[in-house]
């Protein structure tokens, strides 16, 4: 199984909408707060090459984006695809 990764804050209602949908859709991920780590908080701009806005969500360390991104990946079947893929 694909290794997911949820870089978050603890403000934010899209980063616990996507967490929802994922535990909902069975999908193990890692939650990383960027808001409590300093050193999260560069790793997660190296990362997403810049992004300021969270969450952000990477399967197997490619990003897929946000919460958007995420529901729109999972309705046309990617998802499933990305987290059932061996990784190469």
């Amino acid at each position: 199984m694909a290794r997911v990764k949820i870089y978050s804050t603890g403000a934010c209602p899209y980063c616990q909408k996507a967490k929802a949908l994922l535990q909902k859709w069975n999908v193990p991920f890692e939650e990383v707060r960027i808001d409590t780590d300093r050193a999260r908080l560069a790793e997660f701009a190296r990362v997403t090459h810049g992004a300021r806005t969270v969450p952000q969500i990477l399967v197997d360390d490619k990003c897929i984006g946000g919460f958007t991104e995420l529901t729109e990946l999972h309705m046309e079947g990617g998802l499933d695809e990305l987290v059932e893929a061996p990784k190469p």
